[in-house]
This record gives structure tokens, C-alpha cells and sequence, in this order.
């Protein structure tokens, strides 16, 4: 194993807190049958895992990251997406952007955990995607019948989103929008209380074509934001 891989895997082992290692498995779903089936955790907080990406995203080339990125370790796995983002936002090479794209897109079956993915999806390839006119990058996740996929396709719009661009988050919440998995129902809910956030005319517009259909966990995460009165409004079906 590479000397900078055991580097970083004891830096997070000695941040572990065991009452965190012993809770993480509950909360990210990990039994038998649950998204999460049979992964491990060490109990390393996120803020502790920035900085351990921090101190290394510049010593760890990009195969050698892919020994982190595919440990059977949550936060071996989530490090090594904070590194990779880092490694994409510090770098103003375009060919190097797209070798983390590359890199990205090939390590997806790793990228299995609603953190994962929500952490790392926008800024790495909906970043890439606005800033090269790739929507087609993402709508190929999209239309993919792994759930993961099409939560990072529907997440990546966020980025979007933040520049006031919100075509193809409608376009993927309502392709999805009836998704049998409760964690697209609240990917779904979170981009477009996002897009509301910063366009609440937008949000008003599509919850009017669609909130009657929506199922009740989007239509909560989506309206969370929203004025008390019009969101009863929109709970009890009265627009």
C-alpha cells in the first residue's frame, strides 16, 4: 500500500470516536436489505474529514486516490471525494478538470451513499457540466436505472441552480418524480426548495402543474421554505 494512503488512513483512524462509529451504521441505513447494506464506518466527523483532505489533496495523485475512493470504509470513501473536489476547484487546467470527470464518472458504484453523493455530485460534474454545456453528461445519469445515478444527475443540477439556471433540474425532478425510493422523493424536495430559494415565482409555477401528484416527502422538502399559509395551502390541496 502507498506510504500517502496509510498516511491518510491513520489520520482518520486517530480522529475516529467510537460512539460515532457505533451510531453511523443506523443512520446511514446499513442492515440487511437497507441502501446502505454492509457498510463500515470509523466515526470520523465531516468537518474532521475536510481537514484531513485538506492536508492531503495535493500529495495524493489520482491513482493512488482510487485505492481511497474504493475502500469498503465510508469515510475512506467520503475523504476521498473531499480530495477530488478539491483537486477540481484548486486546479484551472481544463484537461485535468475533465481527468477528474473522467475519474468521477468511472468510480460511481463507490459514490453509493446519499452523502456521497450529495457532497461531491454538483460540484465536481454539475460544476463541469454548466461551465461546458455537458447537460448531456448528467442526463445520461438520469435517465440510468441505478437510484444512485439519477440522484447525482438530480443533485448535479444544483449547481445550476445556484446560477440562477433551472431547466434541467424541472427536467429531471419531473422524469423522476414518481422514483419508488423515498431518497429521490427527498433529492427531488431539496433541489427545487433550492431553486424557490432563490427563484420562489419558479418553484410556484412548477408546484402548480405538479404538487397534486407529487409524492408527500417531495412536496414537503420542496415547500419547506415557503410562506406558512400558502404551504397549508399547498398540504391541504387548496390551489
Amino acid at each position: 500500500m502507498n506510504d500517502v494512503i496509510k498516511e491518510i488512513q491513520q489520520a482518520l483512524a486517530v480522529l475516529s470516536i467510537p460512539e460515532k462509529a457505533a451510531f453511523f451504521p443506523k443512520f446511514f441505513k446499513t442492515g440487511k436489505g437497507e441502501y446502505g447494506e454492509g457498510d463500515l464506518f470509523l466515526g470520523v466527523t465531516v468537518p474532521d474529514q475536510r481537514s484531513v483532505a485538506k492536508e492531503y489533496y495535493a500529495k495524493i495523485s489520482l491513482d493512488k486516490l482510487s485505492e481511497l475512493l474504493s475502500s469498503k470504509y465510508h469515510q475512506h470513501r467520503l475523504t476521498a471525494l473531499l480530495i477530488l473536489i478539491l483537486k477540481f476547484e484548486k486546479t484551472k487546467d481544463k484537461i485535468i478538470k475533465e481527468e477528474i470527470v473522467e475519474f468521477y464518472l468511472n468510480h460511481l458504484k463507490y459514490i453509493n451513499n446519499w452523502d456521497l453523493v450529495d457532497s461531491s455530485c454538483y460540484k465536481i460534474l454539475g460544476r463541469y457540466a454548466f461551465e461546458n454545456h455537458k447537460e448531456d453528461l448528467l442526463r445520461k445519469l438520469s435517465d440510468s436505472d441505478e437510484m444512485w445515478h439519477k440522484r447525482i444527475a438530480v443533485v448535479g443540477t444544483m449547481y445550476y441552480v445556484k446560477k440562477g439556471s433551472f431547466d434541467l433540474t424541472k427536467e429531471f425532478v419531473t422524469q423522476n418524480l414518481y422514483h419508488p425510493h423515498d431518497l429521490m422523493h427527498k433529492a427531488n424536495g431539496w433541489v427545487l426548495r433550492e431553486m424557490g430559494n432563490k427563484n420562489e415565482t419558479e418553484l410556484i409555477n412548477y408546484l402548480n402543474q405538479y404538487y397534486k401528484k407529487m409524492p408527500r416527502t417531495c412536496l414537503r422538502y420542496s415547500i419547506e421554505k415557503l410562506d406558512e399559509e400558502l404551504r397549508q395551502n399547498y398540504l391541504k390541496g387548496r390551489i
